[in-house]
């Protein structure tokens, strides 16, 4: 197993070859695979972060994957999507599924998920890929096998793959329950049922795998199948509540990234006889930048945290993060890009990452389900999610140990996965006792900060209270709510961390409340330039690479 730390030191070891920027450009530029990148992490042991039974954490396996995507974002994102199409057999496959896909993780299979098709997109009810019970294909007493056929494109490591978990239906008639899920082993198909479809070039991650495949008839075995049959659309919604929150490494990474090369050309730019870094308003731009990168540091580290300790909620806590994080993240590299200039838009140094950087970024949003997508399943739960915020019951237990980063994390429980949250999101109803808290510890100068929290909260909560979905779409309307409800959520990750954790509240960036203050100051949209300000010189004094919330920073 691979530490952050061990990974950094590898990462750092390598600038020169396979992890070098101007030869990843290069890769980029031909829409080349990162080949001897993605090797080398194979050799260091990041994919037996990648099995998540029965001592894995995903905490971990976030913050891994952070430190590769703040390198370059399509080595990450070809090389973490054996995760993705791992996840399905984690949640919903049998001990010996689990067991036998595990060790070929480990071993540096890559793994593909093939959910979409080339007509149907997101809309997986639509799916034409289809699986037929086959008696001819059964072996040792297991069962009828399966006969598949059909075209999944647009699939992250479609050809590279060894094995795809693919949805396929299995039911004529379609339907929630009319489709199945299927992990395709390549090496076990007969020649001529399996066919890759051409590389399809793309605005971001061009080195990328995207691709596709066709099966022609092409037989598995009965064990192929994940899970019961009809159980395919259930097992790819609570999957999706894991990879979504995986996502967001990338984002972390991105942003890290950015805030790096934005630091490097302030500190180094100067500007009639005057350095850029002293400039009041770039201050200001710096400080809310960082203060924006580690707001989504802290919903993400909640989140992944809440997997192991409040699976049961993983419906509303996956949607916030996966809507939230890649949007204030590319609304920074926005903001970062314009501070940069022209700079930004180069594709040679000085500058030539950023660009990469913000385009490769921008396919992260849109990953296992869009913005609008999971806001939408946001939505859906809003009744529900009303009715416990006004209840203020929280999972007190699993939200504290989700928050302290040195409780141990109970075993992966896929079992306690639902579709729906019946418990609401106890992070967003702790808000006014974590309010109270932090005004009997301090600091005061967080009291009026706490006011506005609360106001918003209020307004939430009476807002939320009448809304009622709308069958056939939603009104462009509801989807503010969505995103004051990620603001409730985000705050409160921010105010769980501080509270639960001695050591963000020392150092630099603990002092006076300094991260605190300046993540809820942006979430609440105060004009604070003070705090924004000392948060600036903090980015610029940081002598680690990046400036993060848990490392390098404090």
């Amino acid at each position: 197993m691979t530490t952050t730390a061990d990974l950094e030191t590898l990462l750092a070891a390598h600038e020169n070859d396979a992890f070098a920027p101007d030869a990843l450009a290069a890769l980029d530029h031909r829409e080349e695979f990162p080949a001897g990148a993605v090797h080398l992490l194979d050799d260091a042991g990041l994919p037996a972060h990648y099995v998540l039974p029965t001592d894995g954490d995903l905490g971990e396996t976030v913050a891994l994957l952070r430190t590769v995507a703040r390198r370059d974002l399509t080595v990450a994102i070809a090389h973490g999507k054996t995760f993705l199409g791992a996840a399905p057999v984690w949640v919903a496959g049998t001990r010996d599924q689990a067991a036998r896909l595990a060790a070929r993780v480990r071993a540096g299979e890559p793994v593909c998920w093939g959910l979409t098709e080339r007509h149907h997109g997101a809309d997986l009810l639509a799916g034409e890929f289809a699986a037929a019970a086959d008696t001819d294909t059964g072996a040792d007493g297991d069962g009828a096998g399966w006969r598949l056929t059909g075209e999944k494109w647009l699939i992250n490591n479609a050809t590279r793959s060894t094995l795809a978990c693919v949805l396929a239906r299995t039911d004529a008639a379609g339907g929630a329950r009319g489709f199945s899920l299927f992990l395709v082993d390549k090496s076990r198909l007969p020649e001529g049922a399996w066919r890759n479809l051409p590389k399809v070039r793309t605005h971001g991650i061009r080195g990328a795998d995207i691709s596709g495949f066709v099966l022609d008839g092409a037989p598995v075995p009965a064990d192929a199948l994940i899970g019961q049959e009809g159980d395919g659309i259930p097992v790819v919604l609570k999957t999706l509540q894991l990879t979504r929150v995986t996502c967001a490494a990338l984002s972390l990474g991105a942003a890290d990234h950015a805030l790096r090369l934005a630091r490097d050309f302030v500190i180094g730019r100067e500007l009639y006889g005057r350095r850029l870094a002293d400039v009041p308003h770039v201050r200001r731009i710096l400080g809310r930048a960082a203060a924006a990168a580690l707001t989504a540091e802290a919903v993400s580290v909640l989140s992944a945290r809440s997997v192991h300790t409040l699976p049961g909620e993983l419906s509303a806590v996956s949607a916030i993060t996966k809507a939230y994080v890649p949007t204030l993240t590319q609304e920074t590299l926005g903001t970062l890009g314009e501070l940069l200039g022209v700079r930004g838009f180069l594709t040679s140094p000085p500058g030539g990452g950023f660009a990469k950087l913000e385009r490769d970024h921008r396919i992260c949003a849109i990953f296992d389900g869009s913005t609008a997508v999971n806001r939408a399943a946001l939505l859906n739960q809003m009744p529900r999610l009303a009715r416990q915020l006004s209840r203020r019951r929280t999972d007190g237990e699993g939200l504290r140990a989700a928050a302290d980063l040195t409780a141990p994390l109970p075993p992966f429980a896929p079992d306690r996965l639902t579709l729906l949250s019946v418990t609401g999101c106890s992070a967003v109803q702790a808000l006014p006792d974590l309010a109270a808290r932090l005004r009997r510890q301090g600091p005061p100068e967080a009291g009026p900060l706490l006011d506005l929290l609360l106001a918003e909260l209020a307004r939430l909560e009476e807002e939320s209270a009448d809304f009622v979905p709308v069958a056939g779409g939603l009104p462009s309307t509801a989807f503010r709510l969505a995103e004051a409800y990620e603001r409730a959520y985000a705050s409160a990750s921010c105010l769980l961390l501080w509270l639960e954790n001695p050591h963000l509240r020392a150092g630099g960036l603990g002092g006076n409340a300094l991260w605190l203050r300046a993540c809820l100051t942006v979430l609440l949209g105060v004009d604070d330039s003070k705090v924004l300000d000392t948060l600036a010189e903090a980015v610029l004094r940081t002598p680690a690479p990046e400036f993060t919330l848990l490392g390098g920073a404090a």
